[in-house]
């Protein structure tokens, strides 16, 4: 089969590899589309495992059927997660499903950027969805994302009428505000510095946008009758966005980083003004349980979230490349999906 093969950020090439063998409980799946994760390009995350074969986001057909597997047959349209959880240790039990250790051991293998993968057996038990024949393959790859955004929000304690402040509008600040809105946030505000994407936040459902020049304490009191903002949601892995973050939350809200931050990085903080005398949650998430994955499909599937207008580019196989530039430059694209089947 053809694979996509990535050696770096500006090196990714297409080669021949063998289809996976599966066994008794697994699946064979034919990937028939594959959206490209801004995380897919964190290089001093990925150069250490290079080469390999990267893609979480994917949608396919069940090319074949282990002899044991009871709940899914070859031809069904399918979603699946690349990490599951074992659903029974301290952290699953304790609603911290992503941090669980056998979600940070189950992957695909090899990946998504390439024409079939082997799901193993404990992706199979929890990690697999049908997708309706009204759901694109192209707006299925957005289950794996979506999820991840729901998860960030919950934890995150959102509830609507609340004010949500998004850093950074790449894909995973429009998809925060897509669901906020669609949530009942009363009022959201998000930050670029492309012209491109605050155009494309207000479209998606932002009041207003800006520069993160330009969105000062001023401007968001301005906005929000004297206060700051309950929820600031953190898409931009940046230092500069962490320190207007921690600046622009009211007191008794929070913060919630999305985006991994460059490798080392540190948080200053001001502990009283913050902590003491504000009583502001800082927190985190990371991917997504099986529940919110079927959330979000089902989200996607009642058309309650539109995702297919973030579809910007679509490539074939041959054209990774082309597609991990564009996601790596953000000029004019949101979304870039790749069909392995096709060149």
């Amino acid at each position: 089969m053809r694979a996509a093969v990535y050696y770096n950020n500006h090196d990714i090439r297409v080669e021949e590899r063998p289809v996976p063998a599966i066994g008794s409980g697994e699946l064979l799946v034919r990937l028939e589309s594959s959206g490209i994760c801004g995380s897919d390009l964190m290089e001093w995350y990925r150069i250490h495992k290079a080469p390999l074969i990267l893609g979480h986001e994917i949608s396919g057909t069940i090319e074949k059927a282990g002899d044991a597997v009871r709940d899914f047959k070859s031809g069904q349209r399918v979603v699946c997660a690349h990490h599951v959880p074992c659903g029974r240790c301290h952290y699953c039990l304790n609603g911290h499903e992503t941090v669980c250790d056998t979600l940070r051991k189950t992957n695909f293998d090899p990946g998504g950027f390439c024409e079939f993968l082997r799901l193993p057996e404990e992706n199979v038990l929890s990690g697999v969805f049908i997708l309706p024949d009204t759901v694109s393959f192209d707006q299925g790859t957005f289950v794996e994302p979506l999820a991840c955004v729901m998860r960030g929000q919950r934890l995150a304690g959102f509830k609507k009428g609340k004010s949500v402040l998004v850093l950074g509008s790449g894909i995973a600040g429009l998809m925060h505000i897509l669901l906020a809105r669609a949530m009942g946030a009363e009022k959201i505000v998000s930050t670029d510095l492309d012209p491109y994407r605050l155009q494309k936040a207000l479209e998606f459902g932002a009041d207003r946008s800006f520069s993160p020049q330009e969105c000062t304490p001023e401007i968001l009191r301005g906005l929000n009758q004297g206060r700051l903002f309950d929820l600031v949601i953190v898409t931009a892995g940046s230092n500069a966005a962490i320190a207007q973050a921690l600046e622009s939350v009211e007191r008794g809200g929070t913060i919630l980083f999305f985006a991994p931050a460059s490798k080392g990085a540190k948080i200053p903080l001001s502990f009283n003004e913050l902590f003491w005398r504000a009583e502001v949650t800082l927190t985190s998430s990371y991917a997504a349980s099986p529940r919110e994955y079927l959330e979000a499909l089902n989200l996607i599937a009642s058309g309650k979230i539109n995702v297919s207008q973030m579809i910007t580019h679509v490539f074939g196989l041959e054209e990774t490349a082309k597609g991990f530039s564009l996601v790596e430059h953000g000029k004019n694209s949101i979304k870039v999906i790749i069909h392995p089947q096709e060149k």
